[in-house]
C-alpha cells in the first residue's frame, strides 16, 4: 500500500515539472539558435573508408562548409555564432559532418580514426550547441588523452537537444530523429572502421537516442551515464548484444527525476527506469562524487572508469548488476 502515494507523489513533481517547463518555453526560445542562417552544406558521400588520404579530403570538405557557415552568421549580426565557427575550423580539426543549418550539426574526430582499435561516441544531452560545443569536445579531448594511443573520440552532435527549461527534455520526441541520425553514422562508422571496437557514450537525455539506437546497432558497450531514463524499463527492452553500463555521481542532481512515464492525452511524459536501479539491469561503474557535467573532468573517477570500458579493461569488481 505505501507505494501508491509514492507513485502518486512522483506522478505530481512530473507533472509540475512539465508545467514549470512549459513556462519557460518563451524565455528559453527567444533567441533560438536555430534562427541563425547558414548555407547548405556540401553533399559528402557515405563514409567507406577511413585511410589517411579519404579523411583528410572529408575534413577539407567540412572546413570550408564551417567557413561558409561563420561568414553567413557573421554577416546575420550573430558574433557569437561565428566566433565559435572560427574556432571550429581551425587547423588541426577534424569533422566527418557539418551542417550550420536548423541550429547545427556536427561530428568531429579527436584522435587518429585511421588507426584507431577503439573508437568512442559521445552522444551530448540537453543544451549543447554550436555556441556551447566546447564542452562537448572538452570532454572528448579529456578521454582521448585517457585512452591513449591508438583510440579515437567523435563528439556527435547529430540532433536537435533539447533546452534543459522545456518540456522536450521530459518527452522521448527529440530523440526520435537523433536515433535515427546515430544509427546511420554508427553503421558508417563500423563499415569504414570495421576492426575497431565502438563505444557509445551516452550523457543526460543522449541516453534516450542511444536506446531509441540500440537495437541491432554494431556497438561492444553502450554507456549511459547522468541519465533521467532511456525510455524503457530495462535492459531487455534495448534489443542490443552490446554489454550495457550506467553510473550517476553521487552529487549529481539528476538522481532526484522521478522515474515514471505516463501516458497523457498530448504526449508521453517521463524516462522510465533509472538506469543504475537493480530493476533495469545494466552494470554499474563508481561514477564518483561529481555533478552532472563532471563525468568527463580530466583525472575525475567517472572519465577514468569510462575509459577502462571503452578499452574493455574495467576495474576488478565494476561489472556487476545494479
Amino acid at each position: 500500500m505505501a507505494s501508491r502515494p509514492r507513485s502518486s507523489r512522483l506522478r505530481r513533481t512530473l507533472l509540475a515539472a512539465l508545467v514549470a517547463a512549459s513556462v519557460a518555453v518563451p524565455v528559453s526560445g527567444m533567441a533560438h539558435p536555430a534562427a541563425v542562417p547558414a548555407p547548405a552544406p556540401t553533399a559528402l558521400a557515405p563514409l567507406r573508408s577511413a585511410t589517411p588520404a579519404a579523411l583528410a579530403a572529408r575534413y577539407a570538405t567540412t572546413r570550408n562548409d564551417i567557413r561558409a557557415a561563420a561568414r553567413t552568421a557573421a554577416d546575420h549580426g550573430d558574433r557569437r555564432r561565428a566566433a565559435a565557427l572560427r574556432t571550429m575550423a581551425a587547423p588541426g580539426r577534424h569533422f566527418l559532418l557539418f551542417d550550420g543549418r536548423d541550429g547545427g550539426r556536427s561530428a568531429e574526430v579527436v584522435g587518429d580514426l585511421s588507426r584507431a582499435e577503439r573508437v568512442a561516441v559521445l552522444v551530448p544531452g540537453s543544451d549543447t550547441g554550436l555556441e556551447r560545443y566546447g564542452r562537448l569536445r572538452s570532454g572528448a579531448t579529456a578521454l582521448h588523452r585517457e585512452l591513449g594511443g591508438r583510440s579515437a573520440v567523435i563528439a556527435w552532435l547529430g540532433y536537435a537537444t533539447p533546452a534543459t527549461l522545456s518540456p522536450d527534455v521530459l518527452t522521448p520526441g527529440l530523440a526520435e530523429g537523433g536515433a535515427a541520425g546515430l544509427r546511420d553514422f554508427v553503421r558508417e562508422l563500423s563499415a569504414a572502421v570495421p576492426a575497431a571496437r565502438t563505444s557509445l557514450l551516452c550523457h543526460s537525455y543522449g541516453s534516450v537516442v542511444c536506446a531509441r539506437a540500440a537495437p541491432g546497432l554494431p556497438v561492444a558497450a553502450i554507456v549511459f551515464y547522468g541519465s533521467p531514463g532511456t525510455g524503457t524499463d530495462d535492459v531487455g527492452q534495448l534489443h542490443t548484444r552490446a554489454a550495457v553500463w550506467a553510473g550517476r555521481g553521487t552529487g549529481d542532481w539528476i538522481a532526484d527525476v522521478p522515474h515514471v512515464r505516463l501516458r497523457l492525452p498530448f504526449a508521453t511524459v517521463g524516462l522510465g527506469a533509472d538506469p543504475v536501479s537493480r530493476g533495469f539491469g545494466a552494470r554499474v561503474f563508481d561514477a564518483g562524487a561529481g555533478g552532472h557535467s563532471d563525468y568527463l573532468k580530466p583525472g575525475s573517477v567517472p572519465l577514468r572508469n569510462i575509459a577502462r570500458i571503452v578499452a574493455d579493461a574495467p576495474h576488478p569488481g565494476e561489472g556487476r548488476r545494479a
